[in-house]
């Protein structure tokens, strides 16, 4: 049986990334900050390099793979000190430490080390990088990071950088996610009085939601062929990219989200945003994620239906 460590398990996309291996048949471990449940979720303060290497050799995992972070652009631009030493410094401790022990390592970034100006999307792994934000370049500065700390212990193949876009899923707190926070406002516009102002929704960005248990299920994948001793003497790639193709804006998720709720949207209104909002992010218009380099691997790049695994999840079966 083979073991995979999973930093930020009690995260949206940790959680399913822990369970995909689990049902896989691995021992899946996750790793926590505050939210932990031994034996499952261990504690782990990814600020502290000796943390590190002490769980990574208690737990001698033969993957490890990185979803902590800050991920949320308004908290990287308030505080980028802080969003750096989390997104950009822990990940070089950490594939510093894995590597130095033999440990594949996933990392996972994000589509928004792109620009994403109109008329440049799809990007390829290759494509070249220009972040929007902050937490766009703590996360590239993390890429670069753990990408470096391979080539100086001579680690081929054994860190990867997975790109990913906007993520849903089953969460505890709606507001782990910038997708399902929209069914909470749809839910919220219910209840305003007349007179209230309307909750306004971008009508102008193009995202491309993807499921965390799709994710889970790819980083599972990666795993299994970058560990395949028949595969140890390719050239593999050590940039990959995995996105859904259920392109929409957030107006058109909150209609989706109305649509199977049965809920009016009256107290909705689409709007095109500035080009830096007022929390001071600006944020990119289309940052549409190629995912070549994983079909030619052969790695499964299909996804659940958008409005399939939400009448799921509400339980919408009418």
């Amino acid at each position: 049986m083979k073991t995979a460590l999973i930093t930020g398990a009690s995260g949206l996309l940790g959680r399913q990334v822990q369970r995909v291996f689990h049902l896989d048949g691995w021992k899946s471990i996750g790793t926590g900050l505050k939210r932990i449940d031994p034996p499952e979720v261990i504690r782990l303060d990814i600020l502290n390099a000796k943390e590190i290497e002490r769980v990574l050799d208690e737990v001698k995992p033969d993957v490890v793979v990185h979803c902590a972070a800050n991920r949320f652009p308004d908290s990287c631009t308030a505080n980028p000190e802080a969003a750096k030493q989390l997104n950009v410094d822990s990940s070089r401790a950490l594939a510093e430490a894995a590597t130095a022990r033999g440990i594949f390592l996933v990392y996972i970034s994000t589509d928004y080390v792109f620009s994403g100006i109109p008329g440049e999307a799809p990007y390829k792994p290759t494509s070249t990088t220009n972040p929007p934000n902050v937490y766009g370049q703590t996360k590239l500065d993390g890429e670069k990071a753990v990408l470096e700390a391979a080539s100086k212990t001579g680690a081929k193949g054994k860190v990867v950088v997975l790109r990913v876009p906007v993520l849903y899923g089953s969460c505890d707190e709606p507001s782990d996610s910038a997708v399902n926070v929209l069914m909470s406002q749809l839910w919220a516009a219910q209840k305003l009085e007349d007179g209230e102002a309307k909750i306004k929704v971008d009508d102008y960005a193009l995202r491309f939601p993807t499921n965390t248990a799709d994710v889970g299920r790819v980083c599972r994948d990666i795993s299994k062929f970058y560990l395949d001793p028949s595969n140890a003497s390719h050239d593999l790639p050590s940039i990959l990219q995995f996105s859904s193709e259920d392109m929409m804006t957030k107006w058109e998720i909150c209609k989706t989200f109305a649509e199977i709720m049965g809920l009016p949207l009256d107290g909705m209104e689409p709007f095109k945003p500035e080009a830096e909002s007022e929390d001071g992010v600006k944020r990119p218009y289309d940052c549409h994620l190629d995912t070549t380099a994983l079909k030619e691997l052969g790695v499964d790049v299909d996804t659940v239906d958008f409005r399939t695994w939400w009448r799921r999840e509400v339980g919408a079966f009418k």
